[in-house]
């Protein structure tokens, strides 16, 4: 005779179901709401890009312009070439690195989702990353203090912004790079966040991999910011 299942020996097999079809349904909601996540993120990065195109137009164009000297009425060269301080290398050297540690990051929060943790609740990592989020923190914040120094050590040498053109484009390519940069750890503050607020792996991994690429495109736009400003005379 046939045995006939128990309605416990049923819900096991459908609870057993249900889990093993978590983890899939996780990664394909992963990978949506990432693609989702790297279309805006192109999209703003666009206008970025767009942003800096022009200013390096004009920083271009506006070398071989000459100006009007009110004085005497005739076409003067305003230019002043202004050299880079050697602290920019260390400044470089320090987002390189960061960039390095915000790959690491990204990448262990994907793995993280793949892995299928989080379909287990209670053996969960909501550290995951953690650490190479913080040391990229620190990195970036590290590189705006260096910023900061590099900008005092010009203004100790006589030029500020209003000093020739070469000054001001100067402080104007590096401060708005600064600005953006300050947008990605405010982004990094929100990805640690997201994990010690013990949000899902999903949620976290879209966070953190629109985050690493938005930091790495910041550390490939200061490289050629540093090429613009040395090479471009």
């Amino acid at each position: 005779m046939a045995s006939i299942p128990t309605t416990s020996s049923v819900n096991t097999a459908q609870v057993l179901r249900a889990g093993s079809d978590r983890p899939h349904q996780s990664v394909a909601d992963f990978a949506v709401r990432l693609r989702r996540a790297r279309l805006g993120l192109i999209v703003a990065l666009t206008a970025v890009v767009m942003i800096f195109v022009s200013y390096s137009s004009a920083y271009v164009v506006r070398q071989g312009l000459p100006t009007l000297d009110p004085h005497t009425g005739t076409l003067v060269r305003d230019w002043l070439p202004l050299q880079l301080p050697n602290f920019l290398l260390l400044n470089t050297l320090l987002l390189l690195v960061s960039t390095l540690t915000m790959e690491l990051a990204r990448r262990q929060a994907i793995r993280t989702v793949t892995s299928g943790k989080e379909s287990h609740p209670d053996t969960r990592t909501e550290t995951d990353g953690m650490p190479w989020l913080a040391l990229t923190a620190i990195l970036g914040l590290g590189f705006l203090a260096g910023q900061w120094l590099v900008w005092r050590e010009l203004a100790a040498a006589g030029f500020y912004v209003d000093t020739s053109p070469s000054s001001s484009f100067f402080y104007l390519l590096t401060g708005m790079h600064g600005i953006h940069l300050f947008g990605g750890v405010l982004a990094l503050l929100a990805a640690g966040g997201a994990s010690l607020l013990r949000k899902s792996a999903v949620s976290r991994g879209v966070v953190v991999d629109a985050t690493a690429w938005y930091w790495h495109f910041m550390t490939f736009l200061w490289v050629y910011i540093l090429c613009l400003l040395e090479f471009a005379r």
